[in-house]
């Protein structure tokens, strides 16, 4: 998939460190785009494929690829701390399509001391390169800039096959 069919939304905590931020690799990439999360904030996202760990999981070739590498269904993602995510959520609207990744490890180190993540939570660019996966159009550049990109993809192995 090319740079310039990519089509990713992001919705980002501004409470979240660029310098941790597994996705501040992304902040120059064609066909990302960020929106930061403000309490007045409204993101339609009527259409778009959002990753939800609690929603049905994305099916093989489920978003559609067409004949230039487009997907269908573009991907939209909302990026926080798994602790904050319900306050960034109530700023969508619009009619997603709500859908979690299968069963992957993670290789990105958590240390929240607060908050209890979830066994299968991905960092979130991991999300976004395993959704291209499943999409069946891997999109290796997204990892390009990700420090744990060998562990994830060894621990995953199959994933961008």
């Amino acid at each position: 998939m090319g740079g310039m069919h990519r089509d990713l939304l992001i919705l980002r905590d501004p409470k979240e460190s660029w310098k941790r931020c597994s996705l501040a690799p992304l902040r120059e990439v064609e066909g990302v785009r960020f929106v930061t999360w403000h309490p007045e904030l409204e993101l339609d996202v009527t259409g778009r494929v959002l990753l939800d760990p609690a929603a049905p999981v994305l099916e093989r070739g489920e978003l559609g690829v067409d004949e230039d590498g487009r997907f269908a269904c573009p991907l939209f993602l909302i990026d926080s701390s798994w602790r904050r995510l319900a306050t960034l959520r109530r700023a969508v609207v619009g009619e997603p399509i709500p859908r979690a990744l299968p069963r992957l490890a993670t290789a990105y180190p958590r240390r929240s001391t607060t908050f209890d993540d979830p066994e299968q939570g991905l960092a979130s660019i991991e999300a976004l390169f395993a959704a291209t996966c499943v999409a069946g159009a891997p999109d290796h550049a997204l990892l390009a800039g990700y420090h744990f990109k060998d562990a994830f993809l060894a621990a995953n192995p199959g994933l961008a096959s």
